[in-house]
């Protein structure tokens, strides 16, 4: 008897910026059994070694494809990440930050949409989170369901009625609870960079907010933290 073909597998554009969240997203992703087809940025960000990490966190996890696109944010300015005359913050700040890159998420969603119809992908991952997160509205639920109404809206894709989805599976999750599912599925968090001015052997800084809310979670976590800081 013939056995019939395996499926292929299902394709997701996976959206990795070399820190803790997005990995743990891509491992997600990977153990759903999707394709993965990862994408990457260079924005004009202050800390350009987590390129170096998201090249470790695809090496480590076995993907195949991943693309790193240069972008000019920086030509805007308007974040402390893109903008070095605005310092980043060593405390809790009210409001929306000012480590907020406007358009940040749409614009790098947009190329993910973009790339994932080349790619007949159903799927984009993002590890965006509204529980342990700094106050960015293009983190919400409400943001993200909205994009995906605009994106199956906006393309060959989505009218001809295959569609695209907006995976989010850190959305409602704690830090904590990120890492501990990490771990469960063998991503190595020493290899991540979450800090917004890690110096260029990849150290963070240990206070600026990102920095903060990482060592919170491996403490809730009761797990113990892989990350070099510049003090150490």
């Amino acid at each position: 008897m013939i056995k019939p073909a395996p499926k292929p597998a299902r394709k997701a554009v996976v959206l990795l910026s070399g820190g803790l969240d997005s990995a743990t997203a891509l491992a997600m992703a990977k153990n759903q059994g999707f394709d993965c087809y990862v994408l990457s940025f260079d924005y004009g960000q202050r800390a350009l070694t987590e390129l170096n990490a998201a090249r470790c966190v695809v090496e480590q996890l076995g993907i195949t494809e991943h693309r790193v696109i240069r972008l000019h944010l920086e030509d805007f300015g308007g974040s402390a990440l893109t903008d070095h005359s605005i310092d980043v913050p060593d405390h809790e700040t009210g409001g929306i930050p000012v480590t907020y890159v406007p358009a940040r998420n749409t614009v790098f969603l947009s190329l993910a949409l973009g790339w994932a119809e080349v790619l007949e992908a159903t799927a984009i991952f993002i590890g965006v989170n509204a529980v342990d997160y700094s106050g960015y509205p293009d983190c919400r639920p409400e943001f993200i369901d909205a994009f995906e109404k605009m994106a199956n809206l906006a393309t060959k894709t989505g009218v001809s009625g295959q569609g695209v989805k907006i995976y989010t599976p850190l959305m409602n999750m704690t830090k904590a609870d990120i890492i501990r599912e990490g771990q469960s599925l063998g991503v190595n968090y020493a290899d991540t960079i979450s800090c917004y001015q890690a110096d260029d052997e990849g150290r963070a800084c240990g206070v600026c907010d990102s920095c903060r809310l990482r060592a919170k979670g491996f403490e809730d976590a009761g797990v113990q933290d892989p990350t070099r800081y510049i003090s150490a």
